[in-house]
């Protein structure tokens, strides 16, 4: 793989991408290439997967994704001339040392690109549950004759009650689309200030109210100390009987045993898309259940959404090249709260 040269009159800092092969033809379309090779300088090899390359030592920008080894101090030794990375995915707290920012390297993310297709995920999940279409679809294949009007006097999406927990890119992004909906929407998050603006469009509650006034809970809040087992058990015994808990978040913020056991007493049903461990092993419960929907970590960018956060990442190295602020920059004081 070649980038054009440049046409333009001065010298393009020198870059490399760094994450796992064949992944950079999935992320760039030939064009964002192009724009890629006219602002930035790759050579004639423009990917690494190790960070022992003598070619870093002069590298100045680095467009990092899925498989980049972690970046620390001593990583960083190795390249004195860097100034730039662009993540082409969401968080970069597994790769990226605090090192980094202490040395004033500039770093932006594609995480509000990767939140589009989570928040899709989890609205058509929403709006699925909320209409019985897994019940009812698995209740017809059983036996097509069968009456499901019993089922159908309990399904629908009018004005039912949606609980966001985290008020994260993409718990906004999903309050942001149920708006186009008749639901009755709540977000729980102890960071929210009294002037944000999620407060016109989601009633804010703490998570006992979310928990035990909400048909449908689907959490978006980041994987750290405080929130292992956030889902606890005392949470999920709050919720009504037949409600939902969607989790796209991570699967350690869910006490699974608990949930195992709301699942076998049939009072719960769950769509799972992280699990812990993950994946589950064969046979386990919330694999086998019919109230339990496990998707294999799909809900973010695969496809053709990676291009999306490609469009993302070329926009942000633009926005170097010209000298202006990064629209998707991550502070050192946002590291810690990266899912």
């Amino acid at each position: 793989m070649t980038l054009p040269p440049s046409q333009m009159p001065t010298a393009r800092p020198p870059a490399q991408f760094l994450m796992r092969r064949g992944l950079v033809t999935q992320l760039f379309a030939p064009e964002q290439f192009c724009i890629l090779g006219d602002l930035l300088d790759f050579g004639e090899r423009p990917v690494i997967q190790a960070l022992d390359d003598p070619r870093l030592r002069t590298v100045h920008t680095l467009i990092t994704g899925w498989g980049c080894p972690r970046i620390g101090p001593e990583e960083l030794d190795r390249m004195p001339a860097l100034r730039a990375i662009h993540h082409a995915a969401g968080t970069v707290k597994e790769h990226l040392d605090p090192e980094v920012w202490h040395r004033g390297i500039r770093v932006t993310t594609a995480a509000a690109a990767n939140a589009v297709p989570v928040a899709e995920y989890t609205l058509a999940m929403i709006l699925l549950e909320g209409k019985g279409i897994p019940r009812a679809a698995a209740a017809h294949r059983e036996d097509p004759a069968r009456d499901l009007s019993p089922l159908f006097e309990s399904i629908g999406n009018h004005r039912r009650r949606i609980g966001i927990l985290g008020a994260s890119k993409i718990g906004r992004r999903v309050i942001g689309l149920l708006r186009g909906f008749d639901f009755d929407v709540a977000v729980s998050d102890p960071y929210l200030r009294d002037d944000d603006p999620i407060r016109e469009h989601a009633r804010v509650v703490d998570l006992d109210e979310l928990f035990s006034n909400s048909d449908i809970v689907s959490v978006h809040a980041p994987l750290l100390p405080e929130t292992v087992g956030l889902v606890s058990r005392r949470l999920l015994g709050l919720m009504p009987d037949g409600a939902t808990l969607i989790n796209t978040a991570r699967g350690r913020i869910v006490d699974h045993d608990a949930l195992v056991a709301e699942v076998r007493a049939e009072r719960l049903r769950a769509v799972l898309d992280v699990t812990d461990p993950e994946p589950l092993p064969a046979g386990h419960v919330l694999l086998e259940s019919p109230s339990v929907i496990v998707t294999p970590h799909i809900a973010g960018a695969l496809g053709n959404e990676l291009r999306r956060l490609g469009e993302s990442v070329v926009a942000e190295v633009r926005r170097a090249a010209r000298g202006e602020t990064a629209r998707h920059a991550v502070s050192l004081d946002e590291l810690a709260a990266m899912a």
